[in-house]
């Protein structure tokens, strides 16, 4: 049996398609001046695109890299945010026998990426004022959830409400972020998760140039110098 056999919206076609019917959940945020919605990048950006359209709220990104092992780097001990955030799963870490002198140069690696993703996204412009809004963190999917994480703490130190939307995220993920955000909107839920890639038809890897060109031609968001 396929998985849209089991539920009509899975698997997604695309992340777009993904977006579209995330944001259909997200309706009681349209059009309210006080949200905007945060894109993960690089996956999250065209979901948290369409999110943004059907909300007619601003779009803009939140830069977080996963903290990977030198042997496994899809394994995540932890991730960075901006803002100086870093978040290590030590018993990750342990179990993995990572040493801290390289966990050290793996997030000062990832730093320098995430700079560099900053500046490329943006130019010369700063990001959208966070102080006393209700910000929509949105990615793609949701695996161990250490980026997450790491993007929760970077905007709850100015915004008033977090909230966090993917489109697919493993049940027991999703019971450990809802004591972090304030909300947690998903499409699915499943218990039997492997990866965010099963759960779309489309899973391309998005390029920085999409990126960009996504975040220039968002609804009410200030174009980059």
């Amino acid at each position: 049996m396929s998985f849209r056999d089991q539920d009509e919206q899975l698997p997604f076609a695309d992340r777009a398609e993904a977006g579209r019917i995330l944001g259909a959940k997200l309706l009681t945020y349209s059009g309210r001046g006080d949200v905007l919605a945060l894109g993960l990048p690089r996956g999250g950006v065209p979901v948290a695109f369409e999110v943004a359209r059907m909300l007619h709220v601003p779009l803009d990104v939140l830069v977080v890299r996963k903290l990977g092992t030198p042997w496994e780097k899809e394994l995540a001990v932890g991730a960075i945010a901006s803002g100086g955030v870093e978040i290590v799963d030590y018993s990750i870490a342990k179990e993995e026998r990572v040493p801290s002198e390289v966990l050290r140069q793996v997030a000062a690696t990832e730093r320098k990426e995430l700079e560099r993703q900053e500046l490329l996204y943006r130019g010369s412009r700063g990001p959208l004022a966070l102080d006393g809004k209700t910000v929509i963190l949105v990615d793609d999917g949701i695996a161990t959830g250490s980026c997450i994480l790491a993007a929760i703490a970077a905007v709850r130190r100015q915004a008033a409400r977090v909230v966090v939307a993917v489109p697919v995220a493993p049940a027991a993920a999703v019971r450990a972020l809802r004591s972090q955000a304030d909300e947690v909107i998903t499409v699915a839920e499943p218990e039997d998760f492997l990866a965010v890639s099963q759960w779309y038809e489309n899973f391309n890897q998005i390029s920085d140039d999409e990126v960009r060109q996504l975040l220039a031609s968002s609804e009410g968001r200030p174009r980059a110098a």
